[in-house]
């Protein structure tokens, strides 16, 4: 099996991935981009391991070999899945890796925000709080998570991950299905404007799709509480960033936590770059699913992808 690693740093180059040599030759790559350089280095490929690479018919067209694409992710966007499965090219992901992390930074992200941190932060190392004459500070109001509401779109591994640290925190958890398929029933199901309306934290965790992009947008900002929080741990181009920007310069909302964004990295013309105060926006780079144990999990679940495939056992097959 000639296995071809396109994106071998999305892992990370401290985690390592010596383990695909039992399954086969590999060549690896620390990155690649574009649907040309996915062509010229699949050519030969039984096995493609990728992670945004590009995975359509321009790109695999001369691939004549390839019968394996492994996501090194949970998402596969990047793939035509029809094509794939008119090639007879099975499309496999990763998935449940990350769940603890990505839930983890949700938190962080919100804690952040709403105890105000780094305002605070600011304010002793700036040397104001040494130069008060009391011991403590709380001239920026900050409340507990306990009571509060907090709305969650999309209640798959990662939602319920969240809403059970959100229960945790004394928070009543309410949950909107975008699809209107969900089987949860753990928590209340709501329409969307209920969502909107009702909730003081609102995180995302759905797959982006027709029905999700944009799902936050001018609209939809509007309708949240002036004292909301809204975290994006989900795909970047489930909130407008254009439509966010505007709202938190208008104070529609409190503020937001992103990890994703619309485009990645960000680009000069994105609105929200514009934003230095780390009260009201923060921004991490694509980082809530990436700790140690995440990315080692994820290189050992494109392992077991392949290995079984080789045997021909079904695992985790997206285009079946």
């Amino acid at each position: 099996m000639k296995i071809v690693l396109l994106e071998r740093n999305s892992a990370g180059t401290d985690v390592p991935v010596d383990c695909f040599s039992e399954l086969g030759e590999v060549t690896i790559y620390p990155n690649t981009v574009t649907a040309e350089e996915v062509a010229e280095r699949v050519k030969d490929a039984d096995v493609i391991v990728c992670n945004k690479a590009p995975m359509r018919e321009e790109s695999l067209k001369d691939a004549p070999n390839v019968k394996l694409i492994c996501e090194l992710a949970t998402g596969f966007d990047n793939c035509d899945l029809n094509y794939c499965k008119s090639r007879g090219i099975q499309v496999r992901n990763v998935v449940d890796y990350s769940t603890s992390m990505v839930a983890q930074h949700t938190f962080t992200l919100a804690l952040a925000l709403s105890q105000k941190l780094p305002y605070y932060d600011n304010y002793v190392k700036s040397g104001a709080y040494g130069a008060q004459d009391r011991f403590s500070n709380f001239d920026r109001q900050f409340f507990e998570l306990e009571g509060k509401t907090w709305g969650i779109i999309g209640m798959g591994n990662i939602g319920r991950r969240v809403a059970q640290l959100a229960t945790a925190f004394g928070c009543k958890v309410i949950f909107h299905s975008v699809t209107g398929k969900s089987t949860c029933t753990e928590y209340p199901q709501v329409d969307k404007d209920t969502l909107l309306a009702e909730s003081d934290f609102l995180s995302l965790h759905c797959p982006l799709s027709d029905l999700t992009r944009n799902f936050i947008d001018r609209e939809a900002l509007r309708k949240m509480k002036k004292s909301a929080i809204l975290i994006n741990v989900a795909r970047g181009p489930v909130v407008n960033n254009t439509d966010l920007y505007e709202a938190l310069m208008a104070d529609e909302i409190q503020a937001a936590g992103l990890d994703v964004i619309e485009k990645e990295p960000i680009t000069p013309d994105n609105p929200l770059g514009k934003i230095m105060d780390s009260n009201k926006l923060i921004i991490t780079p694509h980082l809530a699913w990436a700790s140690v144990e995440s990315r080692t999990r994820c290189v050992q679940g494109v392992f077991e992808n392949i290995r079984t495939f080789m045997q021909g056992i079904d695992r985790n097959v997206v285009n079946p």
